[in-house]
C-alpha cells in the first residue's frame, strides 16, 4: 500500500541503545505512555494519537537486536502481513515508523491482556462462553485462509482479548505465505498445539495445522487444561502423533463430535474450516457479522463511514476530498490512521457493548416475527417491537445480499482478467532445479473449444464414453460395450 512506511517526525539523531528508547516521550503523532510488555526484540508501550486522543499500542522493534537473533524475515513478514489484513478479529496495523535504530509498529490496543491469562483466571468456560470466542476464532482463521496465509502458532498466548472479551489474533511472525502447489515442512510453533504432521517433519498444506491448534485451544476453553501435556517432550509428542486425549464428561455430545473431528491425526480426515462453520455446535447464536464469508467481511468493513468521514474532516481539518481519495486508493498517512482509529473505535463499541446490535444480530439468523393471530389485540408497545424487529430482520438480510452481490461481481471481474504469460526470457547460465509442484487438472493455452477436442480424442483412445452435463462438464466412465463415440 503506498504511503504505509513513514520517517519519524523530528529530528533524527536517537539513542543507538535499544533500552534508550523506552526514554523518547513521542514519535510521529503519539505520546508515549508506560510500558505494556518486554518482547525479544523490544518493549511494547501504551501510546495516545495526538489527533484523535484514541489509545494505541506500540511495538518497538530494536534494529540491532533484530540482526542479532537474525529475525529480520520474521518481522518482515509480520508487518506485510498485518498491512493487509483488516478483519474484525484479527490485530490491527495503523502504521510503521522506522528510525536508524528502531521500527515501530504501531497497533491496535488490546486491554484485556492474552487469552492464555483469561483461562487461568476464569478456569474452563461454559460452553455458550467459549462458542462466541471460538466463532470469532474461526472466523479470523478463516479470513487468514482466503488471503492465503496459514498462522502456524495459533495458542492462547497469541490471542487477545479487548475490554468486551471479543477476540483478536495476534502475532503472525511465524506465519507464511501459500502457494498453489506449494507444501511446508518447517517445524513451528509451540509443541502442545502443534499438529502431528508438524512435529512429525512431515510436509503439510497449511490450513489442517491451524485447524488442529484450533481444536486444541477449543479443548482448553472448555477444560481450562490442554488434551496433550506432558514435562518430557518424548512423551509429548508420542502422545500427539497417536491422538491421545480424554474428553471429559461435562462436554455435550456435539462439542465432543467437533473436537474428535478436529484433533484427527491423518490431516486428509481432519474436518476442515468451512466444515466446522457447518457444524451443529458452531453455528447456534452464530452472529450475523461472521455469519457471511471472508470476501463479505472484507467488503463491509471496507465501505466508507461517511460519519466517521465526516468527524475526521470537521475535528481534524482535512480536506474531504483528499481524505476520501486516500481511502479509495488505501493509502497510509495521517489522514487514514485518524479515520480508522476513529471508525474501529466506533465498531469495537458496536460489536462489543452494544445490546441493540447483538439483538439485532441474533434476530437476523432467526425467522421474521410471526403476526398475531387472529382475535388478539396487540397493545402499542408489543405492536412497536414487532415492527421494529421486522425491519432490523429484513434490513440485516438485505445487507448480506448486497454483500453476496458484490462478491459475486468481484469475483466476475477478476474471473474475466487474462494475465499473459511471459515468453522468451533469457534465464541465467545456471538455473537451480525447481521445486516439485502438485498440480489439480491441466494446465493449457489451448482455446476452450480445442482443449475439449484433445479430451474426446483422449477419452476415446482409452475407451469411455462419456455424457455431456454443461458446455464444458462431462460425466465419463468405461465403455461396457465397443465404444460408439459421444452420447
Amino acid at each position: 500500500e503506498r504511503g504505509s512506511e513513514h520517517t519519524a517526525e523530528g529530528p533524527q539523531r536517537l539513542p543507538a541503545a535499544a533500552a534508550m528508547a523506552s526514554n523518547i516521550q513521542r514519535i510521529g503523532h503519539y505520546r508515549l505512555g508506560k510500558n505494556l510488555g518486554i518482547g525479544s526484540f523490544g518493549k511494547v508501550r501504551l501510546a495516545e494519537h495526538q489527533l484523535t486522543g484514541h489509545k494505541v499500542a506500540i511495538k518497538i522493534l530494536n534494529r540491532n537486536r533484530i540482526r542479532q537473533l537474525d529475525m529480520d524475515e520474521k518481522v518482515r513478514r509480520e508487518i506485510k502481513i498485518l498491512k493487509l489484513f483488516y478483519h474484525p478479529h484479527i490485530i490491527r496495523l495503523y502504521e510503521v515508523i522506522y528510525t536508524p535504530t528502531d521500527i515501530y509498529m504501531v497497533m491496535e490496543f488490546v486491554p484485556g491482556g492474552e487469552l492464555f491469562d483469561f483461562i487461568v483466571s476464569n478456569g474452563r468456560l461454559s460452553e455458550p462462553r467459549a462458542r462466541v470466542m471460538f466463532q470469532q476464532l474461526i472466523s479470523g482463521v478463516e479470513y487468514c485462509h482466503q488471503h492465503m496465509v496459514v498462522h502456524r502458532d495459533l495458542k492462547p498466548e497469541n490471542l487477545l482479548l479487548d475490554a468486551d472479551q471479543q477476540l483478536r489474533i495476534a502475532d503472525f511472525g511465524l506465519s507464511n505465505v501459500m502457494k498453489d502447489g506449494d507444501f511446508f515442512k518447517t517445524s513451528c510453533g509451540s509443541p502442545n498445539y502443534a499438529a502431528p504432521e508438524v512435529i512429525s517433519g512431515k510436509l503439510y498444506a497449511g490450513p489442517e495445522v491451524d485447524v488442529w491448534s484450533c481444536g486444541v485451544i477449543l479443548y482448553a476453553l472448555l477444560c481450562g487444561s490442554l488434551p496433550f501435556d506432558d514435562e518430557n517432550i518424548p512423551n509429548l509428542f508420542k502422545k500427539i502423533k497417536g491422538g491421545i486425549f480424554t474428553l471429559p464428561g461435562h462436554m455435550s455430545d456435539d462439542i465432543k463430535d467437533l473436537i474428535s473431528r478436529m484433533l484427527v491425526v491423518d490431516p486428509l480426515q481432519r474436518i476442515t474450516i468451512p466444515e466446522i462453520r457447518k457444524h451443529r455446535w458452531f453455528v447456534v447464536s452464530l452472529p450475523l457479522y461472521l455469519s457471511v464469508t471472508p470476501d463479505q467481511i472484507m467488503s463491509q468493513f471496507r465501505a466508507i463511514d461517511h460519519e466517521v468521514l465526516t468527524e475526521v474532516v470537521m475535528k481534524i481539518g482535512f480536506e474531504r476530498q483528499e481524505l476520501l481519495l486516500a481511502l479509495q486508493q488505501q493509502e497510509r498517512n495521517q489522514m487514514t490512521v485518524a479515520y480508522y482509529l476513529i471508525l474501529d473505535h466506533k465498531r469495537r463499541k458496536m460489536l462489543g457493548s452494544s445490546p441493540i446490535m447483538h439483538a439485532t444480530q441474533q434476530l437476523a439468523q432467526q425467522q421474521p416475527p410471526a403476526a398475531a393471530a387472529p382475535g388478539v389485540a396487540l397493545d402499542a408497545a408489543q405492536q412497536q417491537v414487532q415492527a421494529q424487529q421486522a425491519q432490523a430482520h429484513q434490513a440485516a438480510q438485505q445487507a448480506v445480499q448486497q454483500a453476496q452481490q458484490a462478491a459475486a461481481a468481484q469475483q466476475q471481474q477478476q474471473a474475466m482478467q487474462v494475465v499473459p504469460s511471459p515468453q522468451g526470457q533469457p534465464g541465467p547460465s545456471r538455473v537451480p532445479a525447481p521445486e516439485k509442484r502438485w498440480q489439480l487438472g491441466v494446465v493449457s493455452f489451448l482455446p476452450p473449444a480445442d482443449m475439449m477436442l484433445e479430451i474426446f480424442r483422449a477419452l476415446r483412445a482409452l475407451q469411455f464414453e462419456w455424457k455431456i452435463v454443461a458446455q464444458y462438464s462431462l460425466k465419463c466412465r468405461p465403455c461396457t460395450r465397443p465404444p460408439m463415440g459421444a452420447s
